[in-house]
Order: C-alpha cells, then sequence, then structure tokens
C-alpha cells in the first residue's frame, strides 16, 4: 500500500533511557493469557536481580489470575527481545542481557488461559 509522507518525522524521543532517572524501561507479558492484552511496562533499575521480577512483579501483576497459583516455575519457557532464553535469578537484570526496552515474555506449560482460551 502506498504512503503518503508529509515531509520528515524528525523528533527527540520522550522514552530515552536517560529520561527514567537510572531506571530502563522493561516489559513483562504472560503469553496465552488474554486477560492481559498487552505486556506491562516497568521503569526497572538494571542492577535488580531478575529473581524480584518472578518473586515480586509478577505475583502483583498477575497474582489475580484463576490459574497464577498453577504456574510450575521450573516448566515456565521464556523469550527475551524475541530470542529463547533462560534467566538467572540472581543475576541482575544487565547481567541477564536486558536492556532499555526489553521485552519479556514467558509461557507457562499446561496453563493456556482461563479454561484453555488461548488453545
Amino acid at each position: 500500500m502506498p504512503v503518503a509522507s508529509i515531509g520528515p518525522y524528525q523528533f527527540e524521543s520522550r522514552d530515552k533511557v536517560s529520561n527514567f532517572h537510572g531506571n530502563q524501561l522493561t516489559y513483562l507479558h504472560w503469553e496465552e493469557h488474554n486477560m492481559y492484552c498487552a505486556a506491562l511496562a516497568y521503569p526497572l533499575p538494571p542492577t535488580m536481580p531478575f529473581r524480584a521480577i518472578v518473586e515480586n512483579l509478577l505475583p502483583e501483576a498477575y497474582g489475580y489470575h484463576p490459574e497464577w497459583a498453577k504456574v510450575k516455575w521450573d516448566q515456565v519457557t521464556w523469550m527475551l527481545d524475541g530470542r529463547p532464553f533462560i534467566p538467572n535469578l540472581d543475576a541482575s537484570l544487565a547481567e541477564n542481557g536486558l536492556g532499555h526496552k526489553s521485552v519479556v515474555r514467558f509461557w507457562t506449560p499446561g496453563l493456556h488461559g482461563i479454561g484453555g482460551t488461548a488453545t
């Protein structure tokens, strides 16, 4: 489809890392759970251990979902920025390769949305 341009679109990005006061924007998404339509965004310090995401942020974000208590963390499949990923829970976000605007996606085998709605 042809696109008609009105000219150059030049602007300074408002979501650059320098605007987050030492934090980096991190997106988290529980795949196949349509109760949450999009990734959740958090400004997180790059020195934060990945374990804090699993033990604090994810339960806060997804804990009300009826399947949350059934998650088997040793079976979770992870992706970071479109690539398979095995997080080191005790390493920092930066040490795990997360950068500004990284997307962390995770799948929970056997759990495919409320009543299997994602299958």
